[in-house]
């Protein structure tokens, strides 16, 4: 978002910033908050760097699965980056505040990275299926050009689909209270604070996520319908097994992912608890980068052998 239009907007809604309200905590608890959300924040930058160095110093780890990985773990340093400092700044030193341009930045980079997750995460279902369904022509689909274009496409979606929300949010007249019930600056509790009618914004913005969030999510469950019809016709129940297990870690991922922000951004205005809100956007913007590396690479065996490899041990 050009910064001249937003200055421009702020001096028409006379609101000059915002203040977040989102994780309120007694003082006595702060410190101890403060511990908690360091701690997740340095697992989750150690846990995905370590994820996009091995993919990127280990010879066997250079294919599509593991080059799509990589830019997954890249995508959760930086959302993870974009709102947990923020609330360890307010932790530590009560200061709640974020600018409206501030505000109108974070909006624009978390929804970018959100909505192109949302894209990486059916390339990635679509980079299985062909592993699976298509073995002897997998070198040939997944080459590394169209890795690349599929990378880029997953970007340029992400890119357009954070240009339109926030041109439509920030469209907005902001006249009532500029304390925002979240933890950073999300869609819904924006919405909430505008004093201009509304209607019209929800349903753009919610047509527009719906288009985003349902046609990647239905190729992936489209993805998994095509390889359980591939994997039954293994005769041997540990060949099944074996491709599934796979198949679990995306799986996990995409369920979580998905369920909390479908859960959060579906859902009617008039259904909408910004309480609840708050508390399932701490899954999809904290713990989800977070669990990335635990639950989709650390369990993957090549990755643990590139792990004791770049050690210097032979194991796995």
């Amino acid at each position: 978002m050009d910064s001249i239009n937003l200055i421009r907007r702020q001096n028409q809604t006379g609101i000059t910033g915002f203040v977040l309200l989102g994780l309120s905590v007694d003082l006595k608890n702060k410190r101890l908050l403060f511990a908690i959300g360091l701690l997740v924040y340095l697992l989750t930058l150690a846990g995905n760097l370590v994820i996009i160095i091995l993919i990127r110093v280990d010879q066997r780890l250079k294919i599509p699965m593991y080059f799509l990985l990589g830019n997954l773990s890249f995508i959760e340093i930086c959302s993870t980056s974009i709102t947990l400092p923020e609330v360890l700044w307010d932790l530590l030193l009560g200061d709640k505040s974020i600018s409206f341009i501030g505000c109108a930045l974070q909006m624009y980079f978390f929804v970018t990275l959100g909505s192109t997750k949302c894209v990486l995460l059916s390339v990635m279902a679509y980079d299985h299926y062909t592993a699976i369904c298509h073995p002897l022509q997998y070198t040939l689909i997944m080459s590394q050009p169209i890795c690349w274009s599929l990378l880029a496409a997953s970007w340029i979606i992400g890119n357009f689909n954070s240009v339109i929300n926030i041109s439509l949010v920030f469209s907005l007249t902001f006249c009532h209270s500029n304390e925002i019930d979240h933890f950073f600056c999300d869609i819904p509790p924006i919405l909430h604070l505008s004093c201009s009618d509304v209607f019209l914004v929800q349903l753009m913005i919610f047509t527009v996520s719906a288009f985003l969030m349902i046609v990647p999510f239905s190729l992936i469950l489209l993805s998994y319908i095509l390889i359980v019809s591939s994997v039954l016709k293994i005769c041997r129940a540990s060949g099944r097994i074996k491709t599934f297990s796979t198949c679990i870690s995306h799986l996990t991922l995409v369920s979580i992912f998905y369920g909390t922000i479908i859960y959060t951004h579906l859902r009617l205005s008039s259904n909408h608890s910004l309480d609840e809100d708050c508390l399932v956007s701490v899954l999809y913007a904290i713990i989800t980068p977070l669990l990335n590396p635990f639950i989709y690479s650390f369990r993957n065996k090549e990755v643990q052998g590139a792990f004791w490899r770049a050690l210097g041990k032979n194991r796995l």
